[in-house]
């Protein structure tokens, strides 16, 4: 059976790194613990190899089909639907009291992490039907969380977001979708939608949109956007009923192929019915609670096609036999599995660098999801505020680097690897939404250093440093990782610098020159976050190596740190680039007339 995950390191995050088990020592996590999350993780791979895993590749060949104005999908779809409702895994992160499994974040990520390596399009249903029903519970009234959670936490209904519109992208101040009042309960919505992921499917009986509209006479731009149920079906005396909301049609895509993404055309015949989420022209703070989760779960598909790529490649890579090695002198000896070269171990340290340092970056962002929830106060306010600042990078980081790092794993196997014998090629095309959808990575670095680093007067830049000061102070106690330490104490200090410089540039009104190149400080940024948890992996890797071990066990952390080298000797160095583009802060793109590109 092919690996695409590898559960060994999930537990080393889990209980080595983040030490999940101190959270049960709180009231809001005391059912759970190690057995729990055991049997959770075994579950979920099960789930993996047997229900997702098979049905990738017949996914990506026989795409959902728009078919008398419905869209047909794989029939593993309804199977994966019923199994995550009645396995509890879209209600797992909700309390108790709604009908959840009050899970920690830290294991509900490790669980979607091995869902979307296995087979990222399936794994996308029931986690944004997850979202959607976490924004009902919050901001929905009692009589929407009664009628809408109990189907959407079993599995039955499928939930999406619904924000862009065709002439708007990602400028939602631009959104047109219209929600006309009535005096029944109810709004009459009319407009478009495009880009919807799972917006319509035969693998549930329902659809349930969260929609961004703007009721009649609300105030322009962004401050009169709503928030509204907008159901493919409605409930009318017990029944389903056509909702006036059609499918106009589905996207043909280069990857991610399992998952229809649809345009939708809400009221042609004036009876589509929406209803109001909260209260009328808060629709945007409501949505950026999914939008903030949808970005982090992003950078988790990222990552676990990523891992999924590794694992291939890895395994080719191992009988492979070819060439011999640059030492050898006989021409007649026979050829060495590739692993033996040291250009291949590089590509698969990089790899493993990027798959193993984004998922440590997901599971630190999950961890402070996790300490929110049994905080108060300013310990509470903190984390939030970390979370909050390390989403874009989360997203992004996971993102670009997956991109790269499945394109190492295809190199591997050469000419194979362009070809759909081999499972890297469709790991490729799946790959390449990521830095596209929840927000680009433009609109993710203007993010973080327009709104994220500068915010409360740049507290949350300051707590993140902090954090990372912390780990350097940890890290220089242990030999090994002195040297790392203190490379990452050097980039750091190059960090607040050149934060402190743009920020300069801010405060002299140089607002285009400030954030034009902030995709290249997201990028900065990202590497010195990611050499920070492998730092902070280093410190549980040396605990274990100065331990009693077997050989196979020591065989793993060995292997930990040589990734870790490799990350501080291959990529840590790439900020030093950055920083000089970064400190030029010349203009360049803002100054150049658009003429000049002309033929």
């Amino acid at each position: 059976m092919d690996q695409f995950v590898s559960l060994r390191n999930l537990k080393f995050l889990l209980y080595e790194v983040f030490q999940i088990e101190d959270l049960c020592q709180y009231p809001y996590f005391q059912e759970h613990g190690r057995e729990i999350f055991d049997m959770t993780l075994e579950t979920a791979l099960k789930m993996g190899q047997d229900l997702l895993r098979p049905a990738l590749k017949e996914m990506d060949q026989t795409p959902p089909a728009f078919i008398n104005g419905e869209v047909k999908v794989h029939p593993a779809v309804r199977t994966f639907m019923k199994e995550s409702g009645e396995g509890g895994w879209i209600s797992a992160l909700f309390p108790f009291d709604s009908g959840g499994q009050q899970l920690p974040q830290l294991v509900a990520t490790a669980g979607q992490f091995i869902f979307s390596a296995a087979n990222y399009s399936a794994s996308v249903y029931p986690h944004l039907t997850s979202g959607a029903a976490n924004l009902i519970l919050s901001f929905g009234s009692e009589e929407l969380k009664e009628r809408y959670l109990p189907r959407m936490f079993s599995g039955e209904w499928q939930g999406t977001m619904a924000l862009t519109e065709p002439q708007a992208g990602s400028s939602l101040s631009d959104v047109l979708t219209q929600a006309l009042p009535t005096d029944q309960g109810f709004y009459q919505i009319r407009g478009q939608k495009i880009f919807i992921s799972a917006g319509d499917h035969d693998g549930v009986d329902n659809i349930v949109h969260l929609m961004l509209a703007k009721i009649k006479g609300a105030p322009s731009g962004v401050k009169g956007i709503s928030l509204f149920v907008v159901p493919k079906k409605r409930v009318e005396a017990g029944q389903l009923i056509f909702n006036d909301l059609q499918v106009a049609g589905v996207y043909h895509k280069l990857g991610y192929r399992g998952a229809p993404i649809t345009q939708l055309s809400m009221g042609e015949n004036n009876d589509c019915r929406g209803y109001l989420v909260g209260q009328a022209h808060q629709g945007l703070p409501y949505m950026f609670q999914m939008m903030n989760e949808a970005r982090i779960n992003v950078g988790l598909g990222a990552a676990g096609i990523a891992s999924a790529a590794y694992y291939a490649s890895l395994e080719y890579c191992r009988e492979r036999l070819q060439g011999r090695k640059i030492s050898a002198k006989d021409p007649t000896a026979p050829p060495v599995p590739i692993i033996e070269h040291a250009d291949v171990k590089r590509m698969l340290l990089f790899q493993r660098a990027v798959v193993e340092g984004s998922l440590s970056l997901l599971m630190q962002c999950s961890q402070y999801v996790d300490q929110s929830k049994i905080r108060e106060g300013e310990a509470k306010e903190r984390c939030e505020l970390l979370l909050d600042l390390l989403t874009p990078v989360a997203k992004t980081y996971p993102s670009e680097m997956g991109i790269l790092s499945v394109s190492q794993g295809l190199q591997c196997l050469g000419g194979y690897g362009y070809c759909d014998e081999f499972i890297l090629e469709l790991l490729y095309r799946d790959a390449r939404i990521h830095p596209i959808h929840e927000g680009t990575t433009g609109i993710q670095g203007v993010d973080l250093l327009g709104r994220k680093v500068i915010m409360k007067g740049g507290k949350a830049f300051t707590l993140i440093t902090d954090e990372i000061q912390r780990t350097i102070l940890k890290a220089e106690t242990v030999p090994a990782l002195v040297p790392y330490a203190r490379a990452l104490r050097e980039a750091l200090a190059s960090l607040k610098d050149l934060t402190a410089h743009l920020a300069a540039l801010a405060g002299e009104g140089k607002v285009e020159i400030f954030l034009a190149d902030s995709t290249l400080y997201l990028e900065l940024f990202g590497i010195i976050t990611v050499a920070w948890q492998w730092l902070l992996q280093g410190l549980a890797i040396q605990k274990a190596l100065s331990s009693d071990l077997s050989e196979m066990e020591k065989q793993f952390y060995q292997g930990k740190f040589y990734t870790l080298r490799f990350f501080f000797h291959y990529e840590l160095p790439k900020v030093k680039g950055l920083l000089l583009r970064l400190k030029e802060s010349d203009g360049l793109t803002v100054s150049m007339d658009k003429s000049l590109f002309s033929d």
